[in-house]
């Protein structure tokens, strides 16, 4: 992974915090409500919740795995996929719990908490694996650029979505995007660090 993503990282983690730190402000709030009225109500990107959905990310990560495990036996690339999603799942609903930011108020709303969203942090988290895999197989070619804007595009378009069902406010998909870009660098680092640990013990044997 090259410099600049981790430097991403460190600004993407900073925002989290700001929105964090922030989100009953007046200007957080200002920002929300124009997000909802851009967006809201949005019939085409509302369809993009559902590949966002809980139960089709955790089948991507199951895809992924069996992959791993009888296409190539990347046991190291196997506990990244956990690492990202499942490890990534289980931050996102620590981080709403401890926050506890009520949802818009709208007709049959979700009872669970709403900082950051989960839609918008997962989806990343495993378009963006899908992503960073393909690179790892077929180089950096136009194959894996076009993978990488396709992922961009669709968790852009799933984190929109929460905000176009009112399912979220424009603060928790930004702070969703942004702890789901941070920790998806982190696991990155330890999945490469990894290998080369790996690599390196097995040539000096």
């Amino acid at each position: 992974m090259k410099p600049w993503n981790y430097i991403l990282a460190g600004v993407t983690f900073f925002i989290f915090l700001a929105l964090l730190l922030s989100f009953d402000s007046e200007c957080i709030q200002q920002l929300d409500n124009t997000l909802a009225e851009l967006f809201g109500g949005n019939v085409f990107i509302t369809a993009f919740h559902y590949i966002g959905d809980t139960w089709f990310v955790i089948s991507i990560g199951l895809l992924l795995l069996i992959v791993l495990w009888l296409k190539e036996r990347n046991y190291h690339g196997m506990i990244f996929v956990l690492l990202t999603i499942a490890a990534g799942n289980v931050l996102n609903q620590l981080v709403k719990k401890w926050i506890e930011r009520p949802r818009p108020e709208i007709v049959d709303q979700l009872s669970t908490f709403s900082f950051p969203s989960g839609h918008a942090m997962l989806s990343l988290l495993y378009l963006f694996t899908i992503a960073y895999l393909v690179e790892e197989w077929v180089g950096n070619s136009k194959k894996s650029r076009i993978v990488w804007v396709i992922a961009i595009i669709l968790s852009f378009l799933i984190g929109l979505s929460r905000i176009a069902e009112s399912r979220h406010f424009g603060s928790d998909v930004i702070a969703g995007w942004s702890l789901g870009y941070t920790w998806f660098v982190l696991c990155v680092f330890w999945y490469e660090q990894s290998k080369r640990k790996f690599n390196k013990l097995i040539n000096n044997t």
